[in-house]
């Protein structure tokens, strides 16, 4: 499998995930420099990373990773002090090191802009520039089924169908809906949206007139007041991808410390009604040795 390939699909579909990248090894071990794993929030693994001794550490910091937001480096094997760095020891008997980069891939924020002018061109391409996904419609059906709730919209039609375009978007759960009008008009479009049915608490989810006040503005001006607006309720949280991760139950090795997956673990025994798991079977035979 084609690990950035597929990691370039997963983030054109706005779908979050970690990439996990081996940067460092010292033989013998499983895992090989420059490999590359994708670990998906419920845990699974799509590419290689290592062995069973370190894929539970590298999974449960995918994990963290992506509930945080937050890259991690982990360094499994040798003790590392460096600041930041979470160093993980492993006593099995490859003896083998690694290093690993654990990367969060979140979705980029979603905008869409409704109308055909410069000004919308200008706004689409500006957000382009700060890799968000950006695109523009015309029509007002179109809206429902792109707009959800990490999406920013702004109408932008200049009276062509604002009340229609309003309506649409203001049915779905975008976190940003901004009319790109001015005070008097955007007041009337207000009062044909409640003549619709359209409850003042709705109504209050518009931002009218869109965008941060620069004063008298051009048009392609218009893009980046709205663009600064937008990127201050993107810092504010709005919009941002909320990652449900499913970490796995995991248990110590008595014998080395490492991390095993409770669920998956091949190598287990009891002591006094007492469950006890492994990484490998070298550990479960020295724990066996030890305890009779």
């Amino acid at each position: 499998m084609n690990v950035l390939a597929k990691a370039a699909r997963l983030q054109a579909d706005g779908r979050a995930f970690a990439l996990v990248t081996v940067t460092w090894t010292r033989g013998p071990s499983s895992g090989k420099q420059g490999s590359k794993a994708i670990i998906h929030p419920d845990g699974r693994v799509e590419g290689w990373l290592g062995g069973a001794c370190a894929e539970p550490t590298v999974v449960q910091s995918a994990m963290e990773a992506l509930s945080d937001g937050s890259a991690r480096l982990l360094v499994l094997g040798v003790p590392d002090e460096r600041p930041g760095v979470r160093s993980v020891s492993m006593a099995c008997s490859s003896e083998g090191a690694m290093e690993v980069f654990v990367e969060p891939v979140l979705a980029r924020p979603h905008l869409i802009v409704v109308g055909d002018s410069p000004m919308v061109d200008t706004l689409r391409r500006l957000a382009a520039v700060l890799g968000w996904r950006a695109e523009s419609v015309t029509d007002p059906d179109a809206i429902r089924g792109l707009a959800g709730e990490r999406s920013y919209v702004v109408v932008a039609t200049q009276g062509h169908f604002d009340e229609p375009a309003l309506e649409a978007v203001l049915a779905t759960q975008a976190s940003y809906v901004g009319l790109v009008a001015s005070e008097k008009r955007a007041s009337a479009v207000r009062s044909w949206l409640r003549d619709r049915g359209i409850t003042e608490e709705t109504l209050a989810r518009v931002h009218a007139p869109a965008g941060v006040d620069l004063g008298h503005t051009e048009h392609h001006e218009i893009a980046v007041a709205v663009l600064a607006e937008l990127v201050a309720m993107k810092a504010s949280g709005a919009g941002a991808q909320v990652v449900e991760v499913d970490i796995p139950q995991l248990a110590v090795d008595p014998v080395c410390g490492m991390s095993v997956v409770i669920e998956t673990a091949v190598f287990k025994t009891e002591r006094g009604g007492e469950a006890f798991y492994f990484c490998a079977a070298g550990c479960l035979a020295a724990f066996e040795r030890a305890t009779g």
